[in-house]
């Protein structure tokens, strides 16, 4: 997915952001309606700078709050959607430039199951 990142430091969404995720909570209502045995795991993640508990912490929020923010739009998805915080552990892009750092401050939908 893209289009969900976050400002550095922060946890809470962008309003760019929410229209992404606007469409991401109608698109997870139909694959449910589709495939009723899938689980939704919504995985933040954070670039590297800051201690890895911190941003351990940072990541987990940044997870809680697109899950939060789908399950306002679409409640019937709550029952899918779990959440994990993977820190600066799973770096997309170099964390050694500003553009990259940026990509790395994310939140990814994996989806499992039948």
């Amino acid at each position: 997915m893209t289009g969900v990142q976050f400002e550095f430091n922060k946890s809470t969404l962008r309003d760019e952001s929410k229209a992404v995720l606007d469409r991401v909570a109608v698109a997870i209502r139909g694959a449910i309606a589709n495939r009723p045995g899938i689980s939704i795991e919504v995985q933040g993640h954070t670039d590297a700078i800051g201690s890895d508990s911190y941003n351990q912490g940072l990541s987990e929020r940044r997870a809680a709050s697109v899950r939060d923010y789908v399950v306002s739009v679409e409640s019937s998805i709550a029952g899918a959607l779990t959440t994990r915080g993977y820190g600066e552990s799973q770096p997309i892009a170099d964390n050694g430039t500003d553009e990259g750092r940026t990509q790395n401050r994310r939140v990814e939908f994996v989806v499992s199951g039948d």
